[in-house]
């Protein structure tokens, strides 16, 4: 969906945004991986829009829409449910923000076949936390879930991979915390999640630290080896050697997308296609970070 396609949708405003939107099924479904059909997901919008008056109010303008459009196309991308836990549609002023949620970064940790588990906790004050690691594998985090823990002061996260091997533990502190709100967009707003929501954005955001250091897509990566392979087609050059993954380090087969030094993930079914939400060109969403 190009920029010339979401500003003519926003001209379709004599008609409102729960109609209109049906009109973009097409556009919004080549964007979905194939665990979400276009069908639902063009019902999930509408659903969003009718629960939410404010969201309804500002889709109903011209660049309300444009704005809603696009954060749906990020939600397609992504691969997750707009107006959900995994993807949060936010008005914000006179413009729809779309926000990836915690359980949204957790569930492509899992969609890409490697990780068994990812625990992701807060810490608070009067909690017991130990952690280090030149000793320990994870940390030890003793909770008293019926007395007062006190003020979140960090929190930690980790996957268990399908070999039941540790992921680098990534622990952040209220610094750190405070940094990554102050840079979202709106942060110290009413209607803000970090106001609304403040534990879950949290646990994104140690969430999101975690994400180099475990797989998080597989169609995205095996959306770069069909490129580089077409490329080298193109170029008439034999598909030969290995090509890296940017956030792993994991080593692929240029001639067959094979792993070649570690495991990683199982293949897709047959006649099921490659391509992801992840494999399109990257967007910058806003609150980014966050």
């Amino acid at each position: 969906m190009t920029r010339q396609t979401v500003t003519q949708a926003a001209e379709e405003q004599s008609k409102s945004a729960l109609a209109v939107i049906g009109n973009y099924q097409a556009s919004l479904g080549a964007l979905l991986p194939s665990h979400i059909k276009p069908e639902t997901f063009i019902r999930l919008c509408q659903g969003a829009l009718r629960r939410n008056k404010d969201l309804a109010r500002i889709a109903n303008t011209g660049p309300g829409f444009e704005s809603f459009l696009h954060a749906l196309m990020d939600a397609a991308r992504l691969g997750h449910e707009p107006g959900t836990e995994q993807y949060y549609l936010v008005p914000f002023g006179n413009e729809i923000v779309g926000i990836e949620g915690y359980r949204g970064v957790v569930e492509r940790m899992y969609r890409a076949g490697a990780v068994s588990s990812v625990k992701a906790e807060l810490v608070k004050a009067n909690d017991i936390f130990q952690w280090d690691p030149n000793e320990m594998d994870k940390p030890v985090h003793k909770v008293d879930w019926f007395g007062d823990r006190g003020a979140t002061i960090g929190a930690y996260a980790y996957a268990v991979m399908k070999d039941g091997g540790i992921s680098r533990v990534v622990v952040i502190n209220n610094e750190y915390i405070e940094k990554v709100k102050k840079e979202s967009k709106g942060s110290g707003r009413a209607d803000s999640p970090w106001v609304k929501w403040t534990d879950q954005m949290v646990l994104k955001t140690v969430a999101h630290r975690l994400e180099p250091w475990v797989p998080t897509s597989a169609e995205y990566r095996r959306e770069q080896l069909r490129a580089i392979a077409e490329a080298d087609t193109i170029r008439n050059r034999p598909q030969v050697g290995v090509v890296r993954d940017i956030e792993t380090g994991q080593g692929y087969s240029m001639a067959t997308g094979e792993p070649v030094d570690a495991e990683l993930v199982d293949d897709p079914p047959a006649g099921e296609p490659a391509e992801g939400p992840d494999g399109w060109p990257a967007v910058t969403k806003p609150g980014e970070g966050s």
